[in-house]
């Protein structure tokens, strides 16, 4: 993995817009409607090449795919790469999206934002039969799409994200398994294939994970804070399990609060599960750091030490406001944390991925891309200052 030997180097988190003729073909997709497969490969394949050139034309030194290659979102996505799950329909009023102490406390605000935006998830996936990974020739079409994108630009390296054990299919219910360990061990040992192939393809892989710190606004209360720090130490050993033999240096792990326009004051705090992000076998920390929630959480790193030979890549653009961050703040939230872990130690990045899945965003694609670009202008600026 690259580091900031000679100047601060800029990445995001991996999902960008997707453009409306490739849209076309997902959408059909997901509804189960005849389409162009020719046609569809063709398109995957010139919208992949063109947000690479972009990426890089912006100033991005550490680019993806942008995901395109994913039908369904960032988590989902998993559901046409393994096999043994069933998808059946929510039944009404059972929607696992609308728990949460954050909805409780903001049930009118909630209410608004389910009537103006419509529900991502309409499909639960029932686990039903033994878990194996089936998904190597959609992952190999994916890869070499980014390949061939990536001869055409100059970039420092390039990631492909995935989502790691706890994250794959959240919500997932269990039918097969005689307990719940036995299916996120299950998953995390077929998801090692997926992982190796990434990381054999010669890119960084990229480990998404929003639902570890997610679940604890799903989980507590009832349940004690103790009881989510026992799952989230299960998620560590499994992910932990999944990769090893792998190289750490070729690996990063991200972590975010997930990326809802909600107010997000029921989300854990960094300090209390640091350690066990740490804990990771992995080389670099993608950690959201730019929204107003958890910008403060900077100070962390002022008493929990960045392992040696680690990256720390913060957010220190949002994908969440469509407020075009100035580039001196870019410079300063990265100044301040590459002084206390060091330079060489930081990438700039972004909080979360500017689409989670095909058809929703949070931002207008103009403005992604002003934001990619007011990130690398703030990396610069950063780097004057901290090789000056």
């Amino acid at each position: 993995m690259k580091r900031s030997s000679d100047r601060i180097l800029t990445t995001h988190v991996g999902s960008l817009i997707r453009p409306t003729a490739l849209q076309e073909f997902l959408r059909a997709k997901q509804a189960g409607k005849p389409y162009d497969e020719a046609a569809y490969a063709k398109c995957l394949k010139e919208s992949v090449a063109e947000v690479v050139r972009k990426q890089a034309d912006v100033g991005i030194d550490v680019v993806s795919d942008g995901e395109f290659g994913k039908s369904i979102s960032w988590s989902q996505y998993v559901l046409e790469r393994l096999s043994g799950f069933e998808r059946r329909p929510i039944k009404p009023g059972a929607n696992p999206f609308a728990r949460g102490l954050d909805r409780e406390r903001f049930a009118e605000f909630y209410a608004e934002l389910d009537a103006r935006e419509a529900v991502a998830t309409t499909v639960e996936a029932v686990c039903v039969g033994p878990v194996a990974y089936t998904g190597q020739a959609e992952l190999k079409r994916d890869i070499d799409n980014f390949k061939s994108a990536l001869r055409d630009v100059k970039v420092e390296e390039a990631f492909l994200p995935v989502a790691a054990p706890a994250s794959v299919i959240p919500d997932r219910k269990n039918e097969y398994y005689q307990t719940d360990e036995e299916l996120i061990r299950a998953i995390g040992a077929a998801m090692r294939t997926e992982y190796r192939m990434i990381i054999d393809a010669g890119f960084v892989l990229q480990l998404d994970d929003a639902r570890a710190a997610v679940t604890y606004d799903r989980m507590v209360p009832p349940a004690s804070f103790a009881d989510y720090r026992k799952w989230f130490a299960l998620q560590v050993e499994v992910l932990n399990d999944a990769l090893a033999g792998l190289p750490m240096d070729r690996i990063r792990y991200h972590v975010c609060w997930g990326s809802w326009p909600g107010p997000h004051t029921t989300d854990v705090v960094l300090k209390d599960i640091v350690d066990l992000i740490l804990d990771m076998k992995v080389g670099a920390f993608v950690i959201e750091g730019a929204n107003p929630r958890h910008e403060h959480e900077w100070r962390v790193w002022e008493s929990a030490k960045l392992p040696e030979g680690k990256v720390l890549i913060p957010g220190v653009i949002s994908h969440a406001t469509n407020v075009v961050e100035h580039p001196e703040l870019v410079a300063e939230r990265i100044v301040r944390l590459a002084r206390l872990v060091g330079r060489e130690n930081v990438i700039a990045g972004t909080d979360c991925g500017f689409a989670q899945g095909p058809f929703y965003r949070r931002v207008h694609p103009s403005i992604m891309w002003a934001k990619l670009g007011a990130l690398a202008q703030g990396a610069k600026l950063a780097s004057a200052e901290l090789w000056k």
